[in-house]
């Protein structure tokens, strides 16, 4: 008989449900934001939004302490929307992406800023620099589709970092989802982090970041 191993699907919290959402596959999209674009230095100007991807069991949960994570010296925070999708679909309208989504939340996407720096000059994927071990911590979901507008906020030990407002995202979150499903088939379970306002910065060891979204979902976690 054989000793097939027993695989824990990743899931996230949903607010005021007992119930938990399963992760199927995490997409990120980079520079959607044109203050951070400018400080990356790239240009803003409604490029088409490219992609990347993070493993699903890189989910974290607020309120969890993390090890610092190895191979870096430069680990950056980039607070970002991140949408969970009810269902997919290939080719999708625009006027139709939006209805795809479950709900939605604030969460962090990690990155080994060193790795990746390295990895572009070298001409080769940084897929090590941003889909690590615990490399998206995110908040409760709340259902339904996320506001355009509001207040997206990070702190490190209470001290503002980040500060921007989701109207200044160069690509809304219904353009995301129909350009991503031109790439790839989108499903139930799909989280879709939408970019970062200006301000991403370094993270220390013993550091509390905390991140929110209108003030009306929060990410907390600590190294």
């Amino acid at each position: 008989m054989l000793n097939v191993p027993i695989v824990t699907v990743a899931t996230i919290a949903i607010e005021g449900s007992a119930d938990r959402f399963p992760v199927r596959r995490i997409f990120c999209v980079g520079q959607n934001y044109a203050e951070h674009a400018r400080e990356m230095g790239a240009d803003p100007d409604r490029a088409p939004p490219f992609f990347f991807t993070k493993p699903a069991d890189a989910v974290v949960s607020s309120g969890t302490t993390l090890p610092f994570p190895p191979r870096t010296e430069d680990l950056h925070h980039e607070v970002e929307l991140v949408v969970a999708l009810a269902t997919g679909g290939s080719n999708l309208p625009i006027k139709d992406a939006i209805a795809s989504v479950f709900g939605w939340t604030v969460g962090i996407d990690l990155t080994r800023r060193d790795m990746q720096a390295a990895a572009k000059k070298a001409g080769r994927p940084w897929d090590m620099a941003k889909g690590f071990d615990a490399s998206a911590p995110v908040g409760p979901l709340l259902i339904g589709a996320p506001p355009k507008t509001g207040t997206i906020e990070l702190d490190i030990n209470g001290e503002r970092r980040q500060s921007g407002n989701l109207s200044d995202m160069i690509w809304s979150v219904a353009e995301i989802i129909a350009t991503l499903s031109t790439y790839v088939a989108l499903a139930p379970g799909d989280l879709i982090f939408t970019g970062t306002p200006a301000g991403v910065g370094a993270i220390r060891p013993g550091e509390t970041v905390t991140g929110s979204i209108c003030n009306s979902v929060k990410i907390e976690v600590s190294f």
